[in-house]
């Protein structure tokens, strides 16, 4: 590993010009970190793809654009013992709790990813994971660009100029 020299140490830096984020989970502490990322990127003259798939895809649908939650139980990162999660209710508690604090700093989903489609960005449902979940077309939100299969996402992330990151 030592005699390995970044690019940026070579003054030829390669400028990433694609971000594509692979968003396979649906919970609060997973969308945001996205959201966010999505809607700094162009702002630094990047593309960027979001391809959601497993519960990830669930954010995509009209039902899930604003239901999305937080697991208190197995989240080491929660400030609450694992048997305090599992009392009934707790995981309502925690999204609410999570959501007061995060609109002090950020809209709400839906309006994320408003801002993230005003940006330029696009958003990729995963068709495997619809057919698997039942999540019909006409369920998806309409700032869904389109429906793609892995074929797709693995030939935009093989690009050269992509950064492609899972969350």
């Amino acid at each position: 590993m030592a005699n390995i020299q970044t690019e940026n140490n070579q003054n030829n830096a390669v400028q990433k010009k694609r971000l594509i984020l692979v968003v396979s989970k649906g919970t609060i502490d997973m969308i945001y970190p996205a959201l966010v990322l999505a809607t700094t990127a162009p702002a630094m003259g990047m593309s960027v793809d979001i391809y959601f798939t497993f519960w990830g895809l669930k954010v995509l649908t009209k039902d899930g654009v604003n239901s999305v939650k937080i697991a208190p139980v197995g989240n080491p990162g929660m400030p609450m013992p694992n048997i305090v999660g599992v009392i009934p209710g707790m995981t309502k508690i925690a999204s609410t709790m999570m959501k007061s604090k995060i609109e002090k700093f950020w809209p709400d989903v839906y309006e994320m990813i408003k801002m993230a489609k005003d940006s330029g960005v696009k958003l990729h449902a995963c068709s495997p994971t619809m057919g698997f979940m039942d999540v019909k077309e006409e369920d998806l939100i309409p700032e869904v660009d389109d429906i793609v299969g892995a074929s797709a996402f693995l030939s935009w992330a093989s690009e050269p100029d992509a950064l492609t990151l899972f969350i």
